[in-house]
């Protein structure tokens, strides 16, 4: 009868310390993997790809004067055209339907949601809706954003700070898959550093136009008069996001070099329907029916269409006496006749005397 050999315990350690070596191996090349994967797609997709900054970022944006954000699920969870599922889809449809009688232009994009979907975030209004239900779409659309009523059936509540919104829709372009999540994490890294982050709130988006401008976000947040602004921004790196915190948010500086555009209109821009207002009250219209504006210059010097220039003074030259321009051309020419005579004498003499 053959013994069994039990395995002594420096046996059984190799065999452990063996099978430890080959999982840290694997974990070592799945992170290698893993790492060189990143690389390419940040190459590709990300932050080094070719097409950064090669576009031009200003005016990229269309005027807009209301932005209505809708609560739902996560990045991960949406697909390529969120607004063809669930609540989205009924949201969406419904604005759609109703989008002549809104009298503002609004843009409707979906943001991240979980404990929260089915809320509704209001810009410039700074205002968020919460539990939103697919039954109430109609109802909601109807009262607040066609006749800019509160909504009665739900809970109303005040936004404070600023709200940052990254666009991160891997699933409709991977560009804003790569670094729409990077963005996040660095923004909210940096607002933590800076203890904000009870005041700045970083929120994952769906698409917002230009994936080629991809970092996209866009930032809201009201001055010490309660005037709110929505600026959008592009090729945005997270080397960027402590100067868009110190910068933009802070101190209200626009970050010119990575700026898009704005919520609101430009200046000198109306919506339709809406009679220019100039700055001072003043309408000037030209002879060819044109209408022009006032505007103050620099050091208080205005440049009105409407204003009678000062005639320009006519520049003094040096004029030759009077005596001589009271001389005729016949009478310059007999004089300089007698002038050349008696030289000619004078010259003639002179010989005289020498040689006398």
């Amino acid at each position: 009868m053959i013994a069994k050999v039990a395995l002594c315990p420096p046996l059984r350690s190799l065999r452990f310390f063996n099978s430890l070596f080959f999982y840290e191996t694997l974990a070592f090349r799945e992170r290698k993997c893993l790492s060189s994967m990143a690389a390419v797609d940040d190459e590709q997709y990300g932050f080094k790809r070719q097409e950064m900054y090669s576009g031009s970022l200003a005016g990229s944006v269309s005027p807009y004067d209301r932005h209505v954000f809708l609560c739902y699920k996560s990045p991960d969870a949406w697909l390529s055209r969120v607004e063809n599922e669930g609540l989205p889809k009924l949201f969406a449809s419904s604005f759609k339907a109703r989008k002549a009688d809104i009298s503002v232009e609004t843009k409707l994009t979906i943001c991240g949601g979980g404990e929260s979907d089915g809320d509704v975030l209001i810009f410039p209004e700074m205002v968020r809706y919460k539990g939103l239900k697919d039954t109430d779409v109609d109802a909601f659309i109807e009262d607040v954003l066609v006749n800019g009523k509160p909504w009665g059936s739900g809970f109303q509540e005040e936004l404070t700070g600023s709200y940052v919104f990254v666009c991160a829709h891997g699933s409709r372009d991977k560009r804003c898959g790569v670094c729409g999540p990077a963005l996040i994490e660095k923004f909210k890294e940096e607002a933590d550093s800076h203890g904000l982050s009870g005041q700045i709130f970083v929120e994952p988006c769906s698409h917002v136009g230009g994936h080629k401008y991809a970092g996209n976000l866009i930032i809201f947040s009201s001055d010490s008069a309660r005037n709110v602004s929505g600026h959008w921004y592009g090729y945005v790196t997270p080397d960027d996001v402590p100067e868009l915190l110190d910068q933009h948010i802070a101190k209200g500086e626009i970050v010119q070099r990575i700026w898009r555009g704005q919520m609101g209109r430009p200046a000198g821009e109306t919506a339709k329907g809406e009679e220019q207002n100039l700055a001072n009250g003043n309408s000037i219209e030209g002879s060819n029916g044109l209408t022009g504006g006032c505007c103050q210059g620099v050091n208080g010097v205005s440049c009105c269409q409407g204003e009678n220039p000062e005639p320009a003074k006519k520049k003094e030259t040096c004029k030759p006496p009077g005596w001589f321009r009271s001389l005729e051309k016949d009478e310059v020419f007999l004089a300089a006749a007698v002038v050349g005579a008696v030289a000619t004498v004078a010259v003639a003499y002179s010989f005289y005397r020498r040689s006398g």
